[in-house]
């Protein structure tokens, strides 16, 4: 079974769970909302392939690190469009979740896929047990404080920060959570895999700053020109945009380089190489590594 696959067949397995019998129906379907149709699945399908290179005996585990690893950025795309960051109006293409449903379920439809995430955690390692509290550990520290996305989100709030710091927290964290899970889902040691993550999410973000600067709307599916127009971190617009271009090359071939020793690192390697190109807007492309 190939990787979104996997993905969307957890995906919808955690939201039926939460669409049992007495749930709320509007919320049910502004948690729906949140996560279909998909995005790109970076990070779930970044959490897959390290499994894969190392070995990914048990890929019900796997799959569940990679839902729940999905979850909570799904969740923060929620709070993060909400008027009291972003307030943006669209996502993915179609109107951000408190649009559609309101702020009051677009905050809890944020809180249940929180809740949800670790849920699915707990179910998918059920015939693997050991492996819970690594899992659970690593995932909800990349989330909260004091360096995951929830920390990234609150570094917006204070009067002076620094871009790499901000980029790892808000960014990296989520990134650096999928290898790491990746690696402890297939029973490895994981911490070797997280500067993999971290490298990758600082790219990512970088990309992301470029796109805020350079791309259209339709393209990215969310408004541009926030960084600016809310005088938010922006790599593009703190170095330039051939500054910036720099850095997502550098990041990129240091985040290759740090793949562990494993049975699939070629494989893995590309990939990475492949992904980092591919985030930037369609008329830009990274030099050939």
């Amino acid at each position: 079974m190939d990787a979104i696959t996997r993905i969307e067949r957890a995906l919808n397995a955690a939201l039926d769970r939460a669409e049992g019998p007495g749930a709320p129906p509007r919320l049910a379907a502004a948690m729906r909302h949140a996560v279909f149709p998909r995005g790109a699945r970076i990070r779930p399908r970044l959490c897959l392939a390290v499994a894969a290179a190392c070995g990914d005996d048990h890929p019900a585990v796997t799959d569940a690190a990679a839902a729940a690893i999905e979850l909570l950025h799904c969740a923060s795309l929620v709070h993060d469009d909400l008027p009291c960051f972003d307030d943006a109006g669209t996502r993915r293409g179609r109107p951000s979740v408190h649009i559609a449903f309101g702020q009051a379920l677009a905050v809890l439809a944020g809180d249940a896929l929180i809740v949800a995430a670790f849920e699915t955690l707990t179910v998918g390692t059920s015939r693997a047990p050991r492996r819970l509290p690594a899992l659970a550990r690593t995932i909800a520290r990349a989330v909260g404080m004091p360096g995951g996305i929830a920390a990234g989100q609150a570094w917006e709030s204070e009067p002076s920060v620094d871009l790499a710091a901000y980029q790892r927290a808000k960014t990296g964290a989520l990134f650096a959570a999928a290898t790491v899970a990746g690696a402890a889902a297939a029973g490895v040691q994981p911490e070797p895999w997280r500067t993999l993550g971290e490298r990758l999410g600082e790219a990512y973000q970088v990309a992301d700053d470029i796109g805020d600067v350079l791309a259209g709307e339709a393209e990215l599916g969310k408004p541009i020109g926030r960084d600016s127009a809310l005088g938010r971190p922006n790599a593009a617009l703190r170095y330039g945009v051939p500054g910036a271009m720099r850095h997502l090359e550098a990041l990129a071939a240091a985040a290759a380089d740090s793949i562990p020793p494993c049975l699939g690192a070629a494989e893995l390697r590309s990939l990475t190489l492949s992904e980092a190109r591919r985030l930037l807007p369609k008329e830009m492309s990274l030099a050939a590594a």
